[in-house]
């Protein structure tokens, strides 16, 4: 499950983990993973859209993922600081088109809002930031740490493992997806250095355990958002038991413009249990932005140099954009 073809970007003298696929010059598309996960949680959809043309670049956020935290206190702040800093790291000054699936919603969401120039569109799958809960087991974090105290640590060690396997089960309709490789991957992830230490900082720059998140960062966040008019594209599966659908109804509320469809019989990771569906419609979704786009700029152009609109074909053969794959 590891991704094989990775490197690392120098972002500021810290090297952080990336993947980046397809040629160079296709439309950029940087994908972001969720709360104490990694760049591994993309890699199927990496790949299909690397496979349409896309210049496809997956990051861990730093302190997850096989990357070592950063100076800066981990949080959404900090999180798209790294984003941005990775996309210079790798030359790409184009906007990028931006996926995000849970925490990595919420930190797309941040690049856009604070960085309106470095974003062509959004995606947002199963996204943090549209609701007060959030499901995630502490249990496999707590055995964890109680399985690597001296001495008494061997008694919860297989405790450990059967909660580590159990969450990962649990991002799924179909557990049957939470691979033997997934788990072992994440395993390792778990034994990162760094990584406690950003799963709590993190999860309490958000909110409380089991109280919830906090209402504020959640309001401002989405009012930014949906005063940005990114073009964006909200997605979820309709059994996700991490963030629950009603979530995905908040979202389609607090962000009038955006598109949205959801995924039957579906978990929390549409991008993995529902890939070559999940790409589909997000390009789809790419290349009618691209288009708009286009023709926002040709009616400009057509503006500035009092030039009459070019009249369409009768036959519709004069049709904008081209679709790729």
């Amino acid at each position: 499950m590891t991704a094989a073809d990775t490197t690392y970007a120098d972002v500021g003298g810290h090297p952080v983990r990336v993947r980046v696929s397809g040629p160079a010059a296709g439309p950029p598309v940087v994908l972001l993973h969720g709360i104490a996960r990694s760049l591994e949680d993309w890699q199927f959809s990496h790949d299909l859209l690397a496979a349409r043309g896309y210049r496809v670049i997956s990051t861990d956020l730093p302190g997850f993922g096989l990357t070592r935290r950063m100076k800066d206190r981990a949080g959404l702040a900090a999180f798209a600081r790294a984003v941005v800093g990775v996309l210079d790291a790798l030359g790409e000054r184009r906007p990028v088109h931006l996926m995000g699936n849970s925490l990595g919603g919420a930190v797309a969401m941040t690049v856009a809002t604070r960085h309106p120039d470095r974003v062509a569109t959004l995606v947002l799958a199963n996204s943090a930031g549209f609701g007060r809960e959030a499901n995630l087991s502490l249990r496999s974090m707590g055995y964890a740490v109680l399985a690597a105290l001296p001495g008494v640590g061997k008694r919860f060690r297989a405790r450990a493992t059967e909660a580590g396997i159990q969450v990962n089960r649990d991002l799924f309709h179909d557990p049957r997806h939470a691979t033997e490789e997934m788990i072992r991957h994440a395993g390792k992830v778990g034994r990162q250095p760094d990584f406690r230490a950003t799963f709590t900082a993190t999860l309490l720059s958000l909110g409380v355990p089991v109280l919830g998140s906090y209402p504020g960062w959640r309001r401002t966040l989405l009012a930014r958002t949906a005063a940005a008019r990114v073009p964006t594209l909200v997605v979820w599966g309709d059994a996700d038991r991490v963030l629950p659908v009603k979530h995905f109804h908040a979202a389609v509320a607090a962000l009038p413009h955006a598109r949205s469809h959801l995924f039957p019989a579906t978990g929390h990771m549409p991008q993995i249990e529902r890939a070559a569906e999940f790409v589909a419609l997000a390009a789809e979704f790419l290349d009618t932005a691209a288009g708009r786009a286009k023709d926002a700029v040709e009616d400009a152009a057509g503006a500035d140099t009092g030039a009459a609109p070019v009249a369409e074909a009768p036959d519709g053969a004069a049709a904008r954009g081209t679709a790729k794959g």
